[in-house]
C-alpha cells in the first residue's frame, strides 16, 4: 500500500530551520524544531530526536514527512545534531560516548524550559536515535516520559555492526567508512557564518578513524558494556516501543528487551529493512505515525487510547516463499505474543544423524569432518537491510553446496516457528582458532532453498564474549550457536534444513588459518522455537506521513553488485557499487535549502579459496556536497587487509573547496588480533 500524504491536520505548524541550544560549557548545539499553531500560551508536549546525521542536509528527507506529521498533531518536535555533526559545535569522537548522554540530559532541561513545552518529554530515534533512546532513559532525566526505538539493540557488542557471535563483521569496515563521508561534509555557511570553515577543518584533522577504534576492542569489554541497556534494564523507568523488521539486523533486541524490562512495554516485528516502518520495505509497510501519536497521546497527552490493549508483540510471521535477492514484499501475517517468554512457544528439539534431522535419539556416535571452502556465504546478501533491491539472500543451494546440510523428512503438517533457534554440539578443532556456521533454512519440493535465520560462534569465546580461550587441538568443547530470531511458516510438503560450515565470507572476516572442525553428531541438537498460538489484526497498516521535503532528484541513484571468480588466480572479487547514492537514492538538491548531495560508495571484497589472509577489502568513496560558490569534493580510498597477528588499515582522504586543495590526511594503522 503507498503512503497516504496529509495535507491537513488538527494543527496547523511552522518548521523553525535553526535554533541553537547553548550547553553549560558554551557549546551550541544546532537544532531544527517544528511548531504546532496553537492558542496564545497553550503549552505543548514535546518530541526529541538526536543524533549525529546531520539535521540540514542529511536526513531531512525523512525529518519533514515524519516530524511534520507530530507537529500537525500537537506536538513539538526538537532535531537536533549532537556534538561534533552538523551544525554543532565541537567534535564527534565516537559512538556513544557519556559526553553524548550527557549533551540529552541538558537538551531534555532545554525543551522542558521553553514557553511552549509543558514539560512531557518522549524521545525517539532508529538506529543511533534508537540506541541513544534507550541509554538516554537509562540515565533518568525527569522530563523525559516516553520513549519509541526503531532498529536497535540492546548489547552493543553482539548484536550491532561491528561483531556477531565474536566474529568480525566486514560491516565493522564499511560502516567506519561511510562515517568518514559523513562527518567530512561541512558546516553550512548560511547557518554558522564565515566560522564555517576553521570549524569544519578542525573536524578534518581530529576526525577519528572509525573502524580502528572499534577495531581495537576485539571482546566484550569495558568499552562496549558502556550504552549496553542489557546491563541493567531495570535503569530504564519509562514506557518502551520497541520496533524492527526481520530484513533488518536488530530484530533479535525487541523479544530481548520485552523479556528484560518491567516498564509498560510494546514490541512489533515487521517485515522491513533498515527504515522507519511507514517507508517500510519490504512491504507491506506500517502506519507507523499513527501508532506513534497512540503512544505519544497516552503517554505524554494523558489521553486513554487504548495503546496497551492487546499483544505485548505483534509478530509477522514470514510465509514460504520463492528465494529471491530483490524482495520488494513480504507474505505473511501477523501474530501476537501476550508476553516474552511465552507459553505458545515450545522448543522442538531435533538430532543429527547421516544428513538428517530426526527427533529420534542417535544411538551411536557418529563423527563427521567439517571443513568448508573460504567462500562460503557468497549468496549471503546484506547482514542489514537498507530498504535497497538486491539486499535479500539468493537461493541458498550454492551456498549449501559448499556446506554440511541436515534434512528434515517432507513435513507432512505446515509449522511455524517464533523466536530464537539453537545448535548445541561437542566438537574439537585441530586449530587455535576456529569459527561455527549455522543456518536454518525453507526447501521448498523443487529444491529451492530459503535462508529463514543464521547464526555464528567465534570457538574462542564459548565461555563468553568478554575472554578469548585459544582451542587446543584435538581437545572436545561444548559449543553452540545462537540463531537470530525468526518469524516463519514452514509449509506443508516442504522440508526444514540445518547448514553447518567453518567460515561465512564476504559477511565475516576470515580467520587467520582453516580449521577443521571434527563434529560428535550423537551430542549434537538443533531446537526450534514452535508457536502455537494465534493470528491478530497486527497494527495499522496504512502508512500516512505529512508532506514530503521538497527537492530535485537531478541524476537516478543505482546500487550494482556483483561476484566474479579468476578462475587462474583463485580470485573471488565481491563488488557493490552506489552510483549516483550510498543506498541508491541518487544526486539530490534539496531545494528550500538549494543544497546538492551526491555519495558515491564503492566496495571490492577478494578472496583466494587457497589463503584466508589472502582476504581484501577496499572502499572507493565521494562525497560531494554544495552550492553555487560553495562546493566540496571529497574522494576516499580506504583497505584493510590482515596477517596471522595483525589487521592493517590503509587509506587516504583529498578534498577540494571549489576545485582548490583544502584538505588531506593519509592512514597506515596496524592492530593487533584477538582471537580473530
Amino acid at each position: 500500500m503507498s503512503k497516504k500524504i496529509i495535507e491537513h491536520f488538527p494543527y496547523q505548524y511552522q518548521a523553525i530551520e535553526n535554533t541553537w541550544i547553548v550547553l553549560k560549557d558554551g557549546t551550541k548545539l544546532s537544532s531544527r524544531i517544528w511548531l504546532p499553531e496553537v492558542e496564545q500560551g497553550q503549552q505543548i508536549p514535546a518530541i526529541l530526536e538526536y543524533i549525529p546525521y546531520r539535521k540540514t542536509d542529511g536526513t531531512r528527507t525523512r525529518d519533514e514527512p515524519m516530524h511534520g506529521y507530530f507537529a500537525g498533531h500537537g506536538y513539538a518536535v526538537v532535531r537536533v545534531d549532537m556534538r561534533g555533526s552538523g551544525e554543532s559545535d565541537g567534535l564527534l569522537k565516537d559512538e556513544y560516548l557519556k559526553q553524548e548522554q550527557d549533551d540529552a540530559l541538558e537538551v531534555i532541561e532545554w525543551i522542558a524550559q521553553q514557553d511552549w513545552c509543558d514539560g512531557n518529554i518522549g524521545m525517539m530515534g532508529k538506529s543511533w536515535g534508537g540506541f541513544n533512546s534507550l541509554q538516554v532513559a537509562a540515565r533518568r532525566p525527569s522530563a523525559l516520559k516516553a520513549i519509541i526505538t526503531v532498529g536497535f539493540t540492546d548489547d552493543r557488542y553482539n548484536n550491532d555492526i561491528h561483531y556477531k557471535g565474536g566474529c568480525l563483521l566486514n560491516d565493522n569496515f564499511w560502516w567506519g567508512a561511510i562515517m568518514l563521508a559523513y562527518q567530512l561534509r561541512p558546516l553550512d555557511p548560511h547557518i554558522v557564518g564565515e566560522s564555517w570553515r576553521e570549524k569544519w577543518l578542525a573536524r578534518l584533522e581530529n576526525m577519528p578513524l572509525w573502524m580502528e577504534q572499534w577495531l581495537e576492542h576485539q571482546t566484550r569489554d569495558a568499552y562496549w558494556q558502556h550504552g549496553s541497556v542489557c546491563e541493567n534494564y531495570e535503569d530504564i523507568n519509562v514506557p518502551v516501543l520497541a520496533i524492527d523488521g526481520w530484513e533488518d539486523a536488530y530484530s533479535n533486541t525487541v523479544l530481548s528487551l520485552m523479556k528484560g524490562l518491567s516498564v509498560p512495554r510494546k514490541g512489533i516485528i515487521g517485515p522491513w529493512a533498515h527504515v522507519y516502518p511507514h517507508d517500510g520495505i519490504p512491504g507491506p509497510a506500517m502506519g507507523f505515525l499513527q501508532e506513534a501519536v497512540k503512544w505519544w497521546d497516552h503517554w505524554l497527552k494523558g489521553e486513554d487510547t487504548n495503546v496497551m490493549d492487546g499483544p505485548m508483540v505483534n509478530v509477522w510471521v514470514e510465509e514460504s516463499m520463492e528465494p529471491a535477492v530483490c524482495k520488494p514484499v513480504s507474505k505473511g501475517h501477523w501474530v501476537g505474543l501476550e508476553q516474552w517468554p511465552t507459553s505458545d512457544v515450545r522448543m522442538k528439539n531435533y538430532q543429527l544423524t547421516y544428513s538428517k534431522l530426526t527427533e529420534e535419539m542417535a544411538d551411536k556416535e557418529e563423527r563427521v569432518f567439517l571443513k568448508t571452502p573460504l567462500n562460503h556465504g557468497l549468496l549471503s546478501g546484506e547482514w542489514m537491510g537498507a530498504g535497497v533491491l538486491g539486499e535479500s539472500p539468493a537461493d541458498q543451494r550454492l551456498d549449501d553446496g559448499m556446506a554440511m546440510v541436515f534434512d528434515s523428512d517432507v513435513l507432512e503438517n505446515a509449522i511455524e516457528i517464533v523466536g530464537y533457534p539453537r545448535f548445541e554440539i561437542e566438537l574439537e578443532s585441530d586449530k587455535p582458532k576456529a569459527m561455527l556456521f549455522a543456518q536454518l533454512s525453507d526447501v521448498a519440493p523443487d529444491g529451492a532453498v530459503t535462508r529463514v535465520s543464521y547464526g555464528v560462534m567465534n570457538l574462542t569465546h564459548v565461555n563468553g564474549h568478554n575472554r578469548v580461550d585459544l582451542l587446543t587441538p584435538g581437545e572436545k568443547i561444548k559449543a553452540f550457536v545462537e540463531l537470530d530470531c525468526c518469524g516463519h511458516h514452514f509449509k506443508e510438503g516442504h522440508r526444514i534444513r540445518l547448514s553447518l560450515a567453518t567460515t561465512f565470507w564476504p559477511m565475516f572476516w576470515p580467520m587467520p588459518e582453516e580449521a577443521t572442525l571434527t563434529l560428535h553428531l550423537a551430542t549434537a541438537t538443533f531446537s526450534l522455537p514452535i508457536f502455537t498460538g494465534n493470528k491478530v489484526t497486527g497494527p495499522n497498516m496504512s502508512p500516512e506521513s505529512a508532506p514530503l521535503t521538497p527537492m530535485t532528484i537531478l541524476q537516478e541513484g543505482r546500487v550494482d553488485r556483483s561476484i566474479a571468480y579468476d578462475i587462474v588466480n583463485d580470485m573471488w572479487t565481491c563488488i557493490t557499487d552506489g552510483v549516483g547514492g550510498v543506498f541508491g537514492e541518487g544526486v539530490y538538491r534539496f531545494d528550500d535549502i538549494d543544497v546538492t548531495v551526491e555519495h558515491n560508495l564503492k566496495r571490492e571484497l577478494t578472496l583466494s579459496n587457497s589463503d584466508p589472509l589472502s582476504a581484501h577489502y577496499t572502499i572507493y568513496q565521494k562525497m560531494k556536497i554544495g552550492r553555487e560558490g560553495w562546493w566540496i569534493d571529497a574522494d576516499i580510498t580506504i583497505s584493510q587487509s590482515a596477517d596471522l597477528d595483525n589487521f592493517y588499515l590503509v587509506g587516504e582522504m583529498a578534498i577540494k573547496e571549489n576545485n582548490q586543495h583544502a584538505f588531506h590526511k593519509k592512514w597506515d594503522q596496524k592492530i593487533k588480533r584477538v582471537g580473530l
